[in-house]
């Protein structure tokens, strides 16, 4: 698998893990395919609450 290949698997991944709401410290990845997953998370996890509202 080319480099290419490498970093759209790691965005696509990250994303599956945002929608299924895992938490970010559970990529596997290092470098720029760690930054290629948490793009692909940051794009589906649900928000996060506002530090100012009461949980």
């Amino acid at each position: 698998m080319g480099a290419r290949e490498e970093i759209t698997r790691a965005v696509l991944d990250g994303a599956a893990a945002g929608r299924r709401g895992d938490p970010p410290t559970v990529c596997p990845h290092e470098g720029l395919l760690r930054t290629a997953w948490i793009k692909g998370y940051a794009r589906t996890a649900p928000p996060l609450p506002d530090p100012g509202e009461d949980a």
